[in-house]
């Protein structure tokens, strides 16, 4: 199989990705954005991901056989749930409460947590209004994935492609000024879906990178 090319920087939104790749252990070379550097709006890029934003795939044996490119985080674990028949049911019932979880993230959690980051940690003059109102989004957020989380082990059943979506965002908690020990049920879960190796692999991929771009502002998170 010929390899995807991922087109990544180390951020919650690129590990999604990652994580789903590592999964389904489809072969893909890693094509670096440096979002510090702006290259998400390099023309090139831009004719990938219209919005400006990785990450983005081009999948060289496409559904017809011609190459694809995908952006959008959610559509790209979509596109590649359908690819592999893998974390992603069939089933219609079992599908929307899948789509729910991850258009849930993409819609809050994601938005909320990088708003939180940027204005705790990346803004130079500190805005209490913003801080206290992204922070108290997250924190109720949090609280959401905590009593789904109350009595299941995933946040749609099986293990699925919403948990991928989700998982990246947990992981920055101290981030956002949150103590996860005040979430029992969504701490066992960070856990869990952190021990699986495939999501220890896609987390670490990157992590120099990460490091060096902390101490910078990013423009994209």
């Amino acid at each position: 199989m010929t390899p995807m090319e991922l087109y990544f920087w180390p951020t919650p939104n690129g590990w999604k990705i990652t994580i789903m790749l590592e999964e389904c252990g489809l072969p893909y070379d890693i094509k670096l954005v440096d979002l510090s550097n702006k290259a998400q709006f390099a023309p090139d890029f831009l004719k990938l991901s219209p919005n400006g934003r990785m990450p983005a795939i081009v999948d060289p044996d496409g559904p017809d056989g011609m190459p694809i490119a995908i952006f959008e985080s959610g559509a790209i674990l979509q596109y590649l749930g359908n690819k592999t028949h893998e974390f992603y049911p069939e089933e219609q019932r079992q599908r929307s409460e899948v789509e729910q979880w991850l258009f849930w993230q993409m819609a809050g959690l994601g938005p909320m947590a990088g708003q939180a980051a940027h204005f705790r940690n990346y803004k130079a003059d500190k805005i209490a209004y913003a801080i206290d109102r992204y922070t108290d989004e997250v924190i109720r957020l949090y609280g959401v994935m905590n009593t789904r989380l109350a009595d299941r082990d995933y946040l749609a059943g099986a293990y699925s492609i919403a948990d991928m979506a989700c998982w990246p965002w947990i992981r920055g908690y101290k981030a956002y000024g949150i103590d996860l020990k005040a979430f029992e049920h969504l701490r066992a879960w960070f856990k869990r879906v952190g021990a699986r190796p495939a999501v220890e692999r896609a987390a670490n991929i990157g992590k120099e990178q990460f490091k060096g771009s902390q101490s910078r502002a990013q423009s994209s998170i």
